[in-house]
C-alpha cells in the first residue's frame, strides 16, 4: 500500500458549480492556472501529509481532529480547481497541460451535481454507508463478533454450517445500505453528467489514457488470457473441497459455495492450502522464519535488506531522514496505525515506511513491496507537483509487488540467508500457496467494478443489484451463494470498497502489471530456468531501465512508460501465465477426467 500525497484528492465527494458566461479562456490563462495549482498544492499536500503521519502514528483525539480539518480544507479547494479545469475543455492548450486539467477533473471519486444541497446530501450519505460498515458485527456461539474478527472466523472454521452461518450474518448488516447506496449513485451520476460523461462508471473508465470502452475491452482480454489458469485451479480446488465436505456442501455440477474459500469474499484461497496442496518437494526445506530469527535478523536489518535489493540495482541509498522517521517497529505506549503503507510527506525525498515490522516471512517480503513504493515516489519527484505519481492506477502497487517476486532461493543465497538452491522440481507447493492468492484474486478484481459500471449506467436497476452481483461472480469466479439470497440483500455492500467507493480496477491491473515487468526484468538478464525462479537482484541494467520507467512519474500515458521497460505499449498477462505454468501442467494432469467449468 502507497501513502502520496496526491492520494489526498481521490475525494469521496466534490460539488460541481456551474460555469459563469464569460469568453472562451484562453492557453496562456489555462497555463497561469495550474501554475497557481501546483503553488498552492505543493504547500498544502506536504502539510495534510504530515498531519496524516501524526495521525496514523499517535492516534488521538486532536490528531483525529486535525485530520479532518486539513481534509475537509483539501476538498473545498479540490472543488474548485476541478471546476475550473473544466472551464478550458474548449481551449486549444499543449499535451502537457491537458494531461494536468484531466488529473484535476478526474481525481474526483463521486462528484455531486450543482443542485442546491446535493453535495450535503452526498457527504452524508457516504459517511452512513462508511459506518455502517466499519461498526459492523454479528452475534456467534454467543458472542459479539466485530468485522475484522468475521474474517479471521472464515479462515480459521472448517464447518460449513458455521462458515454458512458467519458469512450470512454478515451480509446481514449491508442490507441497511442499499437505500442509501442507490441515492448515492444517482447523486454521482448526475455530477458525472455534469462534467460530460455519460455516467459515473464512464468518467472511471476515462483515467487510463484511452477510450473508456475500448478500456473496457481491454479488461476482457487481459481476462482471456488468464481465464484457463484460474478455471484449472477453480476445478482442483472444487475437488478437494468435494473430498473434504462432501457432495452436499459441494456438488461437483455446481459452482462452489462462497463461503467454503477461506475469505469472507472469496477472493484469496490461502487459507485453506492445507485442504488443496500438492506434493511438498525440496523447497519446502526452505523455513525463512527460522532462518531469519537464526541469523539474527532484527526488524532494522530487514529494512536495510530491502534497501540493499535497491542499491543493487543501482538506485541512490535511502535518506538518512528515512531512518529518523520511519515507524519500523510498533512503539510503545501509544495507539498508531499497524497497517503497512509507504509515505512520500514532502513530494521531494522526505520518504518513510510506517510498520509494526516482525522479524518473519511476510514481514520480509512486505518490506520489499513497500520500500517499492519509495524508490518510485524518489524517482519521480523532480516532476511537476501534478504529475508526482502514477499514470495508471495499478502501476504503483504492481512495482511493490514485482520486487516481492524477485524474492526467490537465489536471492535469499545471494543474501547469504542460504547455502544451497533446492531444486525448482520441488516447487509445485510455493507456487500453488502463491496462486491460491494470486490467481484466485484475478476474477474479483476484475468484477467488482465491473458490477459497478453496470449499476451506474443504469443496466442494474436497485431491485436487481443482487442478482447482478451474483451473476458476475458465477461468471468469472464459478462461486454461488451457500443459500437463497433474499429479496432485500445488498451482498456487495459486504465488501469494503463498495460502501467506501474504492475503484477496485487497480487492483487487477496491479496483479497483471507485476508479472509483466518481473518477466521484462528477468528476460533483460537473460534468465533462462522457470521464470518464477529469477532474481534480477545486482543488475545495475535492469535498475537503469527501471528507472527510466519510475522517473516520468505520471508526466506522461502509461502506454509510453510500459513500453521504456518492458518494449511494448500493452498490457500482457502472459508472463503472469508463464510464471505459474509448473502448475497448470500439474492442474491439467489433475483435473483429467474431472467435471470442470460451471
Amino acid at each position: 500500500m502507497t501513502r502520496t500525497l496526491a492520494a489526498t484528492l481521490l475525494l469521496s465527494t466534490a460539488l460541481c458549480l456551474p460555469a459563469t458566461a464569460a469568453a472562451k479562456p484562453s492557453a496562456r490563462e489555462a497555463k497561469e492556472f495550474l501554475e497557481e495549482v501546483e503553488s498552492t498544492y505543493a504547500d498544502l499536500w506536504e502539510e495534510a501529509a504530515r498531519i496524516s503521519w501524526v495521525k496514523a502514528t499517535y492516534i488521538n483525539y486532536d490528531t483525529n481532529w486535525l485530520e479532518a480539518k486539513i481534509n475537509a480544507e483539501l476538498t473545498e479547494i479540490a472543488v474548485n480547481y476541478a471546476n475550473r479545469a473544466k472551464d478550458f475543455d474548449n481551449t486549444r492548450v499543449s499535451d502537457d497541460v491537458r494531461r494536468k486539467l484531466n488529473i484535476l477533473k478526474q481525481s474526483i471519486t463521486l462528484p455531486a451535481p450543482t443542485r442546491d444541497g446535493a453535495a450535503s446530501e452526498l457527504t452524508a450519505i457516504t459517511s452512513r454507508l462508511d459506518s455502517a460498515y466499519s461498526t459492523g458485527k454479528i452475534d456467534f456461539e454467543g458472542e459479539v463478533v466485530p468485522q475484522n474478527q468475521t474474517e479471521i472466523l472464515m479462515r480459521q472454521l472448517r464447518d460449513p454450517a458455521k462458515l454458512e452461518e458467519v458469512w450470512t450474518k454478515w451480509r446481514e448488516n449491508s442490507k441497511q445500505m442499499k437505500d442509501d447506496y442507490a441515492a448515492m449513485v444517482e447523486i454521482a451520476n448526475a455530477g458525472a453528467k455534469e462534467l460530460g460523461y455519460d455516467d459515473l462508471g464512464q468518467m472511471w473508465r476515462s483515467n487510463y489514457d484511452m477510450d473508456p470502452d475500448a478500456f473496457a475491452e481491454e479488461t476482457d482480454r487481459l481476462w482471456g488470457q488468464v481465464e484457463p489458469l484460474y478455471t484449472n485451479l477453480q476445478c482442483h480446488v472444487k475437488y478437494k473441497l468435494n473430498e473434504a465436505y462432501g457432495d452436499e456442501a459441494v456438488p461437483l455440477d455446481q459452482p462452489i459455495r462462497a463461503d467454503l474459500l477461506g475469505n469472507m469474499w472469496a477472493q484469496g484461497w490461502g487459507s485453506i492450502y492445507d485442504m488443496v496442496a500438492p506434493p511438498v518437494g525440496d523447497s519446502e526445506s526452505i523455513d525463512l522464519d527460522e532462518i531469519l530469527v537464526a541469523k539474527g535478523y532484527t526488524p532494522l536489518k530487514i529494512v536495510k535488506t530491502a534497501e540493499g535489493f535497491f542499491t543493487s540495482l543501482g538506485f541512490d541509498p535511502l535518506p538518512e531522514t528515512f531512518w529518523e522517521r520511519s515507524q519500523i517497529t510498533k512503539p510503545e505506549g501509544r495507539e498508531v496505525v499497524c497497517h503497512a503503507s509507504a509515505w512520500n510527506l514532502d513530494n521531494v525525498d522526505d520518504i518513510r515506511i510506517k510498520m509494526c515490522t516482525e522479524v518473519n516471512t511476510d514481514d520480509f517480503r512486505t518490506v520489499h513491496h513497500e520500500l517499492g513504493h519509495n524508490f518510485y515516489q524518489r524517482a519521480y519527484n523532480k516532476q511537476p507537483t501534478l504529475f508526482r505519481g502514477d499514470p495508471n492506477d495499478g502501476f504503483h502497487e504492481a512495482i511493490g509487488d514485482m520486487i516481492t517476486l524477485s524474492i526467490t532461493p537465489e536471492y535469499l543465497q545471494q543474501i547469504g540467508l542460504v547455502e544451497s538452491v533446492p531444486s525448482a522440481d520441488g516447487d509445485l507447493a510455493l507456487l500453488m500457496q502463491e496462486a491460491l492468492d494470486g490467481v484466485a484474486f484475478l476474477p474479483f478484481g476484475l468484477l467488482v467494478d465491473k458490477w459497478r459500471w453496470q449499476v451506474f449506467s443504469g443496466e442494474l436497476s436497485p431491485e436487481e443489484y443482487n442478482d447482478g452481483w451474483w451473476a458476475l461472480r458465477e461468471q468469472y469466479q464459478g462461486i454461488r451463494p451457500p443459500n437463497e439470497r433474499p429479496a432485500d440483500a445488498f451482498d456487495p455492500g459486504a465488501k469494503y470498497h463498495i460502501p467506501g467507493n474504492t475503484p477496485y480496477m487497480r487492483y487487477f491491473l496491479a496483479r497483471v502489471l507485476q508479472y509483466q515487468f518481473y518477466k521484462a526484468a528477468c528476460d533483460q538478464i537473460g534468465w533462462e530456468g522457470p521464470l518464477h525462479r529469477c532474481t534480477f537482484y545486482g543488475s545495475e541494467e535492469v535498475g537503469e531501465k527501471f528507472n527510466a520507467m519510475l522517473e516520468k512519474g505520471n508526466s506522461q500515458p502509461w502506454q509510453d512508460s510500459l513500453e521504456l521497460f518492458t518494449g511494448t505499449r500493452q498490457m500482457d498477462a502472459s508472463a503472469l501465465v508463464d510464471y505459474y505454468r509448473p502448475l497448470m501442467e500439474y492442474l491439467e494432469e489433475e483435473n483429467e477426467g474431472r467435471q470442470c467449468g460451471w
